[in-house]
């Protein structure tokens, strides 16, 4: 493809286009209207080129408004595109909890957008809701046998560790009292809600990859445990085939476009403060597939989604290593990090952007890590000043780093045309690097914890309440020990404490809960205060968002 530095643009094209583009084949399209569609897996097998080159976006430790992974994410497969790069960008599906929550909206931003934007924030092509309905479906599986079998069959009832959830940030579900009302209504027992990006039936979505993975993975799943301790499954339940069949067609990638007309995959969405926070892995592979370079983006920094991708995605085995790692830094962050209140983030603060390095430094170390090159990108905001990026370029120098600017809210692709380049040069000089697991498999549990501790958030060590050993040691025990860990913790530090900014040294990361998702193929360790179900803010998005009397949605960012 030859450059093109200026496309036209005149709304969105139809999906048929897109597809056309992009290299699926008619008969595998599924259109949902003009705008969206579903891609057949049977597309996969059609794939037999080189698999494109896989670049992901993470973050230093954001601000609670987020740095603009997203944004950059698709303002740079735009301007990939622009420099004659067949280029497709595969990246998460919105909830609904954020997008009415504290969020607005999760398509980017600007003129770096996918649309169409309401479509994709709200119901898109019923994902979400597939997804919440198979995990609700073996919830009401489970309490059915409680109420037939009563106290003296397959499961303990008060040993069950599988919970409801629903796509909506709703506080007062945490924690609940099911069953009450007399013996018609099944046992009595407490349980709660989960949100769905924290569900395993999410995770399972996310990381299988085909139908019969799909299936296998779900009756992996452990809901509870027997009156003599055992595990239960879902496939002891035989729930496994309801539950895919209610899957089956989400499973299919959604194919939609940004404001210039890139493909782009969105599909799935676990959170990655309390899952593993990437896009579904037969989304990217379909892309790798097609395309010769895909951007990917991993929730929150480098110590949530990145580490979460490199340690659980990729030992999946479905998809490559990363050529090119994009650390998205913004310098509201950097003096956010640097001890500035929200309210001031705006104000020209050169000695605090340089206070808060030290957090992005930290981030640029994380990466290396995994012995994947580098690429930092300064995510512009208008308040910006000249003196504090220059005093942030002084401080990568000594890095060794590649470095770029980022516009590409305002200028869409155009703005982003300094960072596909240096991104291209580097992937070019990563074609013979290494890539390390942070942990062997075979190390216990608790290690992996540790390794995890001290490696990426810079912890001294490890340490939990007796009652959370023991449980953490009962998994090892029923046969658990051997997967790789997925830490819930804050996004707003590297530690589990959110106040600790910067990069906290020395501290103890203090581990609260443990419980397994052996479907999904991984055991989650909670540390510190973490919700699986969040609240809204004081001021909800939803209060801002409006329909007109044409239908026509306002206030979704």
């Amino acid at each position: 493809m030859a450059e093109n530095l200026s496309p036209d643009i005149h709304g969105p094209k139809p999906i048929d286009e897109i597809a056309l583009r992009l290299g699926v084949k008619p008969e595998y399209l599924e259109k949902y209207g003009q705008f969206k569609a579903k891609i057949d897996l049977r597309q996969l097998s059609e794939n037999q080129r080189t698999p494109g080159k896989l670049i992901m976006v993470t973050a230093m430790t954001p601000t609670p408004a987020g740095e603009g992974k997203t944004t950059t994410a698709i303002g740079l497969v735009d301007a990939l595109n622009r420099l004659g790069k067949k280029a497709a960008v595969a990246i998460r599906e919105p909830s609904l909890g954020p997008v009415f929550g504290l969020k607005g909206g999760a398509t980017g931003g600007g003129r770096a957008r996918v649309v169409p934007s309401d479509d994709i924030n709200l119901h898109f092509t019923g994902d979400m809701h597939a997804i919440t309905a198979a995990h609700n479906l073996l919830a009401a599986l489970v309490d059915n046998r409680l109420h037939f079998d009563n106290v003296c069959g397959l499961l303990d009832c008060k040993n069950i560790t599988w919970r409801r959830v629903m796509d909506m940030d709703d506080r007062v579900l945490r924690d609940i009292v099911v069953g009450i009302g007399g013996p018609l209504h099944g046992i009595a027992r407490e349980t709660g809600f989960d949100i769905t990006a924290a569900s395993e039936v999410m995770a399972i979505f996310c990381l299988a990859k085909d139908l019969k993975d799909l299936k296998e993975r779900i009756g992996r799943i452990c809901v509870g445990y027997s009156p003599g301790g055992a595990p239960v499954l879902a496939c002891h339940l035989k729930a496994d085939g309801a539950m895919t069949a209610l899957l089956k067609d989400a499973l299919r990638p959604n194919l939609v476009q940004t404001l210039e007309g890139s493909p782009a995959i969105v599909h799935g969405g676990p959170f990655a403060n309390i899952a593993h926070g990437t896009n579904s892995v037969v989304g990217t592979k379909m892309a790798l597939g097609l395309a010769d370079y895909v951007v990917t983006e991993t929730g929150f920094a480098s110590d949530l989604g990145a580490e979460k991708f490199f340690d659980i995605v990729l030992r999946t085995g479905h998809i490559p290593p990363p050529a090119v790692a994009v650390v998205v830094a913004t310098l509201r962050s950097l003096k956010y990090q640097g001890g500035v209140k929200i309210e001031a983030l705006n104000i020209e603060d050169v000695a605090a952007v340089s206070r808060g390095f030290e957090n992005l430094q930290k981030h640029i170390e994380n990466i290396r890590l995994f012995g994947v090159p580098c690429v930092v990108a300064l995510n512009r905001f208008p308040s910006d000043t000249a003196a504090e990026i220059g005093a942030l370029e002084a401080l990568l120098r000594p890095e060794n780093v590649r470095f770029a600017q980022s516009e590409v809210f305002s200028r869409g692709g155009e703005g982003g045309l300094d960072l596909a380049r240096e991104i291209l040069a580097a992937a070019a000089e990563g074609d013979t690097h290494q890539f390390p697991f942070l942990y062997p498999l075979e190390m216990p549990l608790l290690d992996k914890v540790e390794t995890v501790a001290r490696k990426i958030y810079g912890a001294a060590g490890i340490a939990m309440e007796g009652k959370v050993r023991r449980r953490i040691l009962k998994l090892e025990k029923d046969g658990f020990g051997q997967l790789p860990v997925c830490i819930a913790k804050t996004q707003y530090s590297l530690s589990d404490d959110p106040e600790h900014l910067g990069r906290p040294r020395d501290f103890t990361l203090i581990v609260t809960d443990a419980w397994i998702f052996a479907g999904a193929g991984f055991a989650v360790v909670q540390c510190g205060e973490i919700l699986t179900m969040p609240g809204l803010p004081r001021t909800p998005a939803a209060e801002k968002i409006d329909v007109a009397d044409d239908g026509s949605i306002t206030g979704i960012t």
